[in-house]
Protein backbone atom coordinates (compact mmCIF):
# COMPACT_ATOMS: atom_id res chain seq x y z
CA UNK A 1 0.00 0.00 0.00
CA UNK A 2 1.37 3.22 -1.07
CA UNK A 3 0.11 6.18 0.78
CA UNK A 4 1.14 10.22 -0.45
CA UNK A 5 0.37 12.92 1.22
CA UNK A 6 1.01 16.54 -0.49
CA UNK A 7 -0.06 20.04 0.16
CA UNK A 8 -0.83 21.06 -3.74
CA UNK A 9 -0.88 25.09 -2.60
CA UNK A 10 -4.60 25.15 -4.68
CA UNK A 11 -5.87 24.16 -8.16
CA UNK A 12 -4.74 20.36 -7.63
CA UNK A 13 -6.55 20.08 -11.37
CA UNK A 14 -3.80 21.17 -12.99
CA UNK A 15 -1.27 19.16 -10.81
CA UNK A 16 -2.76 16.29 -10.06
CA UNK A 17 -0.49 14.17 -13.10
CA UNK A 18 2.68 15.09 -10.77
CA UNK A 19 1.53 13.23 -8.09
CA UNK A 20 -0.35 10.73 -9.74
CA UNK A 21 2.83 9.74 -11.76
CA UNK A 22 3.53 7.65 -8.10
CA UNK A 23 1.11 5.96 -8.55
CA UNK A 24 -0.54 5.91 -4.69
CA UNK A 25 -3.21 3.73 -3.07
CA UNK A 26 -4.75 6.74 -1.35
CA UNK A 27 -4.00 10.45 -1.79
CA UNK A 28 -4.58 13.08 0.80
CA UNK A 29 -4.34 16.42 -0.92
CA UNK A 30 -4.54 19.54 1.59
CA UNK A 31 -6.07 23.19 -0.02
CA UNK A 32 -7.85 20.79 -2.65
CA UNK A 33 -10.76 22.76 -4.64
CA UNK A 34 -14.43 20.86 -4.66
CA UNK A 35 -15.02 17.88 -6.35
CA UNK A 36 -16.95 19.92 -8.49
CA UNK A 37 -14.01 21.89 -9.65
CA UNK A 38 -12.33 19.20 -10.48
CA UNK A 39 -12.39 19.10 -14.23
CA UNK A 40 -8.75 16.72 -14.96
CA UNK A 41 -7.43 16.85 -18.29
CA UNK A 42 -8.19 13.98 -20.79
CA UNK A 43 -6.02 11.17 -20.03
CA UNK A 44 -5.33 11.81 -16.20
CA UNK A 45 -6.74 8.67 -14.07
CA UNK A 46 -9.86 9.27 -12.14
CA UNK A 47 -10.12 7.91 -8.60
CA UNK A 48 -11.59 4.78 -7.64
CA UNK A 49 -13.93 6.84 -4.38
CA UNK A 50 -13.69 10.19 -3.40
CA UNK A 51 -13.69 12.13 -0.10
CA UNK A 52 -13.68 16.19 0.13
CA UNK A 53 -14.53 18.49 3.55
CA UNK A 54 -14.07 22.36 3.68
CA UNK A 55 -15.87 25.37 3.74
CA UNK A 56 -13.92 27.18 1.06
CA UNK A 57 -14.78 25.56 -2.71
CA UNK A 58 -11.38 26.27 -3.99
CA UNK A 59 -9.51 25.08 -0.54
CA UNK A 60 -10.27 22.16 1.30
CA UNK A 61 -9.14 18.68 2.57
CA UNK A 62 -9.44 15.76 -0.33
CA UNK A 63 -8.85 12.09 -0.17
CA UNK A 64 -8.58 10.37 -2.74
CA UNK A 65 -8.36 6.14 -3.42
CA UNK A 66 -7.11 4.72 -6.59
CA UNK A 67 -7.33 1.72 -5.32
CA UNK A 68 -9.90 -0.42 -4.18
CA UNK A 69 -9.86 0.94 -0.87
CA UNK A 70 -13.13 2.66 -0.01
CA UNK A 71 -14.10 5.67 2.43
CA UNK A 72 -16.89 6.50 5.00
CA UNK A 73 -15.98 9.70 7.12
CA UNK A 74 -17.01 8.38 10.49
CA UNK A 75 -20.47 9.46 12.15
CA UNK A 76 -18.13 10.83 15.16
CA UNK A 77 -16.41 13.41 13.08
CA UNK A 78 -16.33 16.84 15.51
CA UNK A 79 -16.34 19.91 13.33
CA UNK A 80 -14.32 21.42 16.00
CA UNK A 81 -11.63 19.75 14.47
CA UNK A 82 -13.03 20.53 10.83
CA UNK A 83 -10.27 19.48 8.98
CA UNK A 84 -8.86 16.11 10.76
CA UNK A 85 -11.23 13.56 9.27
CA UNK A 86 -11.67 10.33 10.94
CA UNK A 87 -12.28 7.84 7.78
CA UNK A 88 -12.91 3.99 7.85
CA UNK A 89 -11.08 2.40 4.69
CA UNK A 90 -12.28 -0.77 3.41
CA UNK A 91 -12.12 -2.96 0.67
CA UNK A 92 -8.50 -3.07 0.25
CA UNK A 93 -5.95 -5.56 1.68
CA UNK A 94 -6.15 -4.60 5.17
CA UNK A 95 -9.21 -2.21 6.98
CA UNK A 96 -8.29 0.72 9.40
CA UNK A 97 -9.19 4.12 10.76
CA UNK A 98 -7.36 7.31 8.49
CA UNK A 99 -7.12 10.11 10.22
CA UNK A 100 -6.62 12.78 7.20
CA UNK A 101 -5.48 16.03 9.08
CA UNK A 102 -4.99 19.41 7.93
CA UNK A 103 -4.21 21.33 11.12
CA UNK A 104 -5.39 24.73 10.18
CA UNK A 105 -8.60 26.10 11.57
CA UNK A 106 -8.41 29.93 12.09
CA UNK A 107 -11.65 29.42 13.72
CA UNK A 108 -10.11 28.48 16.87
CA UNK A 109 -8.34 30.92 18.48
CA UNK A 110 -6.97 28.98 21.21
CA UNK A 111 -4.62 27.06 18.13
CA UNK A 112 -5.50 26.74 15.08
CA UNK A 113 -2.28 24.66 14.04
CA UNK A 114 -0.94 22.15 16.27
CA UNK A 115 -3.49 22.31 19.39
CA UNK A 116 -5.85 20.92 16.49
CA UNK A 117 -4.57 17.90 16.49
CA UNK A 118 -3.71 17.73 20.20
CA UNK A 119 -7.38 18.32 20.98
CA UNK A 120 -8.44 15.75 17.69
CA UNK A 121 -6.35 13.04 19.72
CA UNK A 122 -8.18 13.30 22.58
CA UNK A 123 -11.37 13.58 21.69
CA UNK A 124 -10.58 10.17 19.45
CA UNK A 125 -8.86 8.57 22.37
CA UNK A 126 -11.32 5.78 21.37
CA UNK A 127 -10.15 5.05 17.91
CA UNK A 128 -6.25 5.49 18.26
CA UNK A 129 -7.20 1.93 20.63
CA UNK A 130 -6.97 0.44 17.57
CA UNK A 131 -4.66 -1.54 16.18
CA UNK A 132 -4.56 -0.32 12.58
CA UNK A 133 -4.48 3.64 12.51
CA UNK A 134 -2.84 6.16 10.53
CA UNK A 135 -2.58 9.68 10.64
CA UNK A 136 -0.93 11.76 7.73
CA UNK A 137 -0.88 15.11 6.30
CA UNK A 138 -0.32 18.83 6.72
CA UNK A 139 0.42 19.08 10.56
CA UNK A 140 1.80 22.83 10.20
CA UNK A 141 4.28 22.05 13.03
CA UNK A 142 7.69 21.05 14.50
CA UNK A 143 9.06 20.90 17.78
CA UNK A 144 11.40 23.46 16.95
CA UNK A 145 8.40 25.55 17.81
CA UNK A 146 7.04 23.73 21.00
CA UNK A 147 5.88 26.22 23.68
CA UNK A 148 7.10 24.94 27.32
CA UNK A 149 4.40 25.83 29.23
CA UNK A 150 1.88 24.79 26.26
CA UNK A 151 0.50 20.97 26.68
CA UNK A 152 -0.97 21.20 23.21
CA UNK A 153 2.89 21.78 21.37
CA UNK A 154 4.11 19.59 19.03
CA UNK A 155 6.21 16.99 21.30
CA UNK A 156 3.05 16.26 23.27
CA UNK A 157 1.66 15.34 20.68
CA UNK A 158 3.85 12.31 19.49
CA UNK A 159 4.76 11.77 22.81
CA UNK A 160 0.92 10.88 23.21
CA UNK A 161 0.89 8.97 20.12
CA UNK A 162 3.84 6.97 20.51
CA UNK A 163 2.17 5.89 23.98
CA UNK A 164 -0.81 4.30 21.90
CA UNK A 165 2.29 2.63 20.01
CA UNK A 166 1.49 4.93 16.84
CA UNK A 167 5.01 6.25 15.39
CA UNK A 168 6.04 8.74 12.57
CA UNK A 169 7.02 6.37 9.69
CA UNK A 170 9.02 9.29 8.59
CA UNK A 171 11.37 9.15 11.47
CA UNK A 172 11.51 5.30 11.95
CA UNK A 173 12.65 5.12 8.63
CA UNK A 174 15.24 6.52 8.59
CA UNK A 175 16.39 7.05 11.77
CA UNK A 176 15.46 11.08 12.63
CA UNK A 177 14.62 12.83 15.62
CA UNK A 178 12.01 15.10 15.92
CA UNK A 179 13.03 18.71 15.27
CA UNK A 180 15.96 17.33 13.47
CA UNK A 181 14.71 16.00 10.19
CA UNK A 182 17.01 15.92 7.38
CA UNK A 183 14.21 16.06 4.74
CA UNK A 184 11.88 19.10 4.56
CA UNK A 185 8.50 18.54 3.45
CA UNK A 186 7.83 22.50 3.55
CA UNK A 187 9.30 25.86 1.87
CA UNK A 188 8.89 29.36 3.44
CA UNK A 189 8.16 31.75 0.28
CA UNK A 190 9.10 28.40 -1.74
CA UNK A 191 12.89 29.65 -0.84
CA UNK A 192 15.30 26.50 -0.38
CA UNK A 193 16.97 28.33 2.13
CA UNK A 194 13.59 28.21 4.25
CA UNK A 195 13.36 24.46 5.14
CA UNK A 196 11.18 22.68 7.56
CA UNK A 197 9.71 19.67 8.13
CA UNK A 198 5.83 20.09 9.04
CA UNK A 199 3.87 16.77 7.07
CA UNK A 200 3.49 13.46 8.47
CA UNK A 201 2.49 10.06 8.47
CA UNK A 202 2.03 8.81 12.20
CA UNK A 203 1.17 4.60 11.81
CA UNK A 204 0.17 2.32 14.35
CA UNK A 205 2.83 -0.61 15.13
CA UNK A 206 0.87 -2.84 12.54
CA UNK A 207 1.77 -0.70 9.98
CA UNK A 208 5.64 0.77 11.53
CA UNK A 209 6.79 -3.16 10.96
CA UNK A 210 5.21 -3.51 7.36
CA UNK A 211 7.11 -0.43 6.34
CA UNK A 212 8.80 -0.65 3.21
CA UNK A 213 9.90 3.36 2.12
CA UNK A 214 9.46 6.64 2.98
CA UNK A 215 10.79 9.62 0.83
CA UNK A 216 10.10 13.07 0.52
CA UNK A 217 9.78 15.02 -2.94
CA UNK A 218 13.09 17.55 -3.89
CA UNK A 219 12.67 21.12 -3.89
CA UNK A 220 13.68 21.11 -7.01
CA UNK A 221 10.80 18.82 -8.34
CA UNK A 222 8.15 20.16 -6.25
CA UNK A 223 8.50 24.18 -6.00
CA UNK A 224 7.07 25.22 -9.19
CA UNK A 225 3.77 23.75 -8.23
CA UNK A 226 3.26 24.29 -4.19
CA UNK A 227 5.60 25.30 -0.78
CA UNK A 228 4.84 21.86 -0.11
CA UNK A 229 6.85 18.35 -0.75
CA UNK A 230 4.75 15.50 -0.87
CA UNK A 231 5.16 12.37 1.27
CA UNK A 232 5.11 9.30 0.41
CA UNK A 233 5.12 5.99 2.39
CA UNK A 234 4.82 2.25 0.99
CA UNK A 235 3.44 -0.28 3.49
CA UNK A 236 4.23 -3.87 2.63
CA UNK A 237 0.62 -4.70 3.18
Amino acid sequence: MKIITWNCNMAFRKKAEFVLAHQPDILIIQECEHPDKLKFDKGIPLPSDLLWYGKNQHKGLGVFSYSDYRFTLLDCHNPNFKNILPIAVRGGKVDFILFAVWANNPEDKDGQYVTQVWKAIQYYDFLLSDKKCILIGDFNSNTIWDKPRRDGNHSTVVSILESKNIYSAYHKFHNQIQGKEMHATFSLYRHEDKPYHLDYCFASNKFIEALENVEVGTHTDWSKYSDHQPLLIKFAL
